[in-house]
């Protein structure tokens, strides 16, 4: 069975999931076989495997420093927020309907059987697991039947490393907090501290990582710093939404929707150096962008009431009428059509049809049971602006509750209005330069201008800069002897 270490935050966002991406790429670089796992994950961000399995996507970025195929086995249980109160629950990438929260905190120990099993079988194929929290593991009113944190940690034996946020202050509080609320077999867990995201002179904390040190009885393992690394991002607390970007010779904005999800899909647009992509959720902020993307969403309906009540959606739809190219995915498609029918309440938003923006020909009808493949092929009977992408192969995955009319191809078109079900869809090599050539061909802007890149080689070097920064800030060899039981 494998060897096993997790990542533990002191609150969300705390840069787990990166720093447990960067251990993977570490233990591959020193040639060990290592996968990730994170037996409960809640984001709207997810992923279909080759099997046809729904994961989340930090696995899916862990798997991939690993230099391994994603697995469901990585995430077990995969919780997708439907509404403020409730979730979609994905059970080893298959899903079993929606929970209210109170409802899924009861059953929580039905799930340890499915989550032992995933991480058992998975142990037995590496020499390392790392393992990542959720949140925190001092969420006192979550302790009990807790099956992510500590709770995990004791059903895998796994020894901890706790991971604080220093660049949203208060990191010792967080830290020594965490430590101070946990029951004292939870702390024996811990082996170390984490300062994360730190900017400045490592030799002003060096007080107060004495007195942690002494407070807690733990070393601080390490002090990384804030770096700036093109990685995809786990949810909405993404800081890409928060960017301020200025217009560069190229301009794309997506609609930033209330329950966005698979934001990932528009990454590719973001690794052009003179191309600008925005997250746009107020009229105002839309003006004239030479590209409109609408993203993938867990409620369609909702959020579609959300585009029309707020103005976003009349704004896009003069857009389209005055020739701006508009492309949706999968929800955003959805919403591009003529209707939205809901007639099982499939999304619980209260709603059994909808209009929908009526700039495609198509029709979308909810069922119970969810599309869930990776696709591949090549777009044919492209029309319009796009008609260049004619011959170009494409591949992805589709993930839906909704059903559109069978018969349409992969790629729907109307002239400069565009819609896939295909996440993933701007990926394959090709797909981009042959969008952004059309739009430089409207401007006048020579392609070149924009700085193209290799996507695969872009991707593996951001997770080798992950690796050697963290390697050249983590005290590896306590690490390793904590991995090796010798602490």
């Amino acid at each position: 069975m494998a060897k096993s270490i997790m990542i533990q935050g002191t609150m969300s966002n705390a840069g787990k999931s990166l720093l447990a991406a960067g251990l993977c790429r570490i233990f591959r670089q020193d040639g060990l076989r290592v996968a990730p796992f994170k037996s409960q994950n809640m984001a709207l961000n997810s992923f279909i495997t080759k099997a046809g399995g729904e994961m989340g996507r930090a696995q899916v970025v862990q798997a991939e420093a690993a230099g391994i195929d994603p697995d469901v086995r990585m995430n077990p249980i995969l919780l997708k927020p439907t509404t403020d109160v409730g979730s979609q629950v994905i059970v080893n990438g298959v899903a079993q309907g929606n929970m209210k929260a109170m409802e899924y905190y009861r059953r929580k120990p039905e799930f340890i059987p499915a989550i032992m099993e995933a991480y058992n079988s998975l142990a037995a194929d590496f020499d390392v697991i790392v393992i990542e929290g959720a949140g925190s593991p001092a969420e006192i009113n979550l302790k009990k039947d807790d099956i992510v944190n500590m709770g995990m940690a004791k059903l895998a034996d796994a020894p901890v490393f706790l991971v604080g946020d220093i660049d949203r202050g208060g990191v010792f509080a967080q830290l020594y907090g965490t430590v101070a609320l946990l029951e004292p077999e939870e702390r024996a867990r811990i082996k170390g501290t984490i300062v994360n995201k730190f900017r400045g002179d490592r030799a002003i904390l060096e007080p107060g990582i004495k007195i942690l040190e002494d407070l807690c009885g733990v070393p601080v393992a390490g002090v990384i710093p804030y770096v700036h690394l093109d990685i995809d991002d786990e949810d909405s607390l993404s800081e890409r939404f928060d960017r301020k970007e200025g217009r560069r010779l190229l301009d794309v904005a997506v609609i930033r929707l209330p329950r966005i999800s698979n934001f990932t899909d528009f990454s590719p647009f973001e690794r052009y150096e003179n191309v600008s992509l925005r997250y746009v959720e107020k009229v105002a902020d839309l003006e004239n962008p030479d590209m409109i993307l609408l993203p993938g969403t867990k409620s369609t309906i909702a959020d579609l009431k959300w585009l029309r009540q707020c103005g976003l959606e009349a704004a896009v739809q003069k857009a389209a009428d005055a020739g701006t190219l508009v492309f949706g995915v999968c929800g955003g498609y959805q919403m591009l059509g003529r209707s939205v029918s809901d007639p099982e309440q499939v999304e619980a938003a209260g709603e059994t049809e909808i209009r929908g923006m009526g700039l495609l020909p198509l029709d979308t009808i909810f069922r119970g049971q969810k599309v869930q493949t990776q696709t591949e092929g090549v777009f044919s009977g492209v029309e319009g602006l796009l008609r260049d992408l004619n011959g170009m192969a494409y591949q992805g995955y589709e993930i839906h509750m909704g059903r559109s009319d069978e018969a349409l191809p992969p790629l729907v078109g109307n002239g400069n209005v565009y819609g896939s079900y295909v996440h993933g869809v701007f990926d394959a090599p090709g797909i981009c330069d042959t969008i952004l050539k059309a739009l430089c061909g409207r401007k006048g802007i020579d392609f070149s201008a924009l700085g193209t890149f290799d996507m695969t080689e872009y991707k593996e070097r951001q997770y080798d800069l992950l690796a050697d920064t963290v390697r050249s800030n983590l005290d590896m060899d306590l690490v390793y002897r904590v991995l090796n039981r010798e602490v």
